[in-house]
């Protein structure tokens, strides 16, 4: 683990542009084209913490980081059916890769409900340039994740940002740092800093089992400037009914199937190619163990509903946010986001512990680096417990109670 402070990264915007991405094929082909450029080395970067730079770049210069910015900005306006699906092929490659910019697309779509038009043109303009927005994470010392204990203060100098954070997914890579504090009337607000910027040190110290290169790791301010204009209050989304949340957890759900897809396109390559039928099994090839075909049927059938509730939670989104979002509708798309991410969780974790069993001995041989599918979805289903999302359907379809209005449902 690398505990010292890492400098901020090259500002990649200062390359040629990036691309404009117009449809939903073109969107889905460049998806393809990042995941093709990740795969070769996906065992190497796990193993060595090495992370895929090369790959976020062609992610950036391809387009993909506009995709949901509405065309008026520049954007290509695309549907979040879309959004799910080039999660969902580039984190079947690599979920690190996958997960580096998740924050980015909550972060354009909590901009775009909240900030003022000079602002969104400002920032939609940098990120359909290729830039990237990265997130100031939780608090690294608080009682749970909402509590907020960072502060903008307005100082003789301006306004001033100090406080620590931990799990900030994509700062690493970004070059607009996204932190929510709260102001001096304790308020919460956005502060939107783009990088590199004195008093902002991005900590390079995270060490989960999985997920090895996403570095969602620690980020200190300490008197950070912040310029006026850039801060977005963050109450009045909580004073009305929207859908930031389940948007959120779409593409944690996106980025799970992935983790299944990618274990289980494993799993059929190493049971067909490597390993060995077991010796009661009186087959000639592993593949025709027929408690494994049962299995694989069994996993291949439950991440294809998985698949298509995934779907269906996108599309769900999708028609809410067509229309004026009520706390009703925000209700059933936050529910169908859930039910989504129950199966996606657990065919994540049951098709990457059962690759090493269908394997056998062999298949936990470093070489291969098979474990790395339920070290990845062991660490990031633990996200956002998938208890409380049966909690949350089974509290909203027997009793009608609507879902708790946050990041994490």
């Amino acid at each position: 683990m690398v505990d010292a402070v890492t400098p901020a990264p090259t500002r990649w915007a200062e390359a040629p542009s990036a691309a404009r991405i117009r449809t939903a094929a073109q969107a889905l082909e460049a998806a393809h084209a990042v995941a093709a450029l990740a795969a070769p080395g996906a065992v190497a970067r796990d193993r060595d913490r090495v992370y895929p730079l090369e790959a976020l770049a062609l992610f950036s210069r391809s387009g993909l980081g506009s995709i949901t910015i509405a065309a008026e900005y520049g954007g290509a306006g695309l549907p979040f059916t879309v959004l799910a699906e080039v999660f969902r092929v580039i984190s079947a490659v690599d979920p690190a890769l996958g997960q580096i910019p998740q924050n980015h697309f909550g972060l354009i779509r909590l901009i775009d409900e909240l900030a003022p038009v000079a602002l969104k043109q400002q920032i939609f303009s940098a990120v359909v340039n290729g830039q990237r927005i990265g997130n100031g994470g939780p608090e690294k010392h608080t009682r749970h994740t909402l509590e907020m204990q960072a502060r903008l203060r307005t100082t003789g100098q301006g306004l001033r940002l100090t406080g620590d954070k931990f799990y900030s997914t994509g700062a690493l890579f970004a070059h607009i740092v996204a932190v929510k504090a709260l102001d001096d009337a304790g308020q919460p607000v956005l502060a939107l800093i783009p990088q590199p910027a004195a008093g902002l040190e991005i900590i390079d110290d995270w060490s989960g089992m999985g997920q090895r290169t996403t570095a969602s790791g620690s980020m200190r301010l300490r008197e950070v400037a912040v310029a006026d204009d850039h801060v977005v209050p963050l109450a009045p989304l909580a004073q009305r009914p929207n859908i930031q949340g389940a948007i959120s957890q779409l593409i944690q759900a996106a980025i799970d199937a992935g983790i299944a897809q990618g274990a289980l396109d494993e799993a059929h390559a190493f049971i067909r190619e490597r390993s060995r039928p077991w010796v009661d099994a009186q087959a000639e090839r592993n593949a025709d163990d027929p408690y494994i075909l049962a299995d694989v049927g069994r996993l291949d059938t439950e991440l294809a509903a998985a698949n298509a509730l995934l779907h269906w939670a996108a599309r769900t989104l999708d028609d809410t946010d067509a229309r004026p979002v009520t706390a009703e509708s925000a209700a059933r798309a936050s529910i169908a986001v859930a039910q989504a991410k129950v199966l996606t969780t657990e065919v994540a974790l049951r098709a990457s512990e059962k690759l090493l069993e269908w394997g056998g001995s062999r298949a936990t041989l470093a070489e291969f680096g098979l474990d790395r599918h339920w070290r990845n979805a062991r660490t990031h289903t633990l996200h956002d417990p998938v208890r409380w999302k049966y909690h949350a359907i089974g509290a909203y379809t027997l009793n009608g109670q609507l879902p708790a209005r946050h990041s994490w449902i």
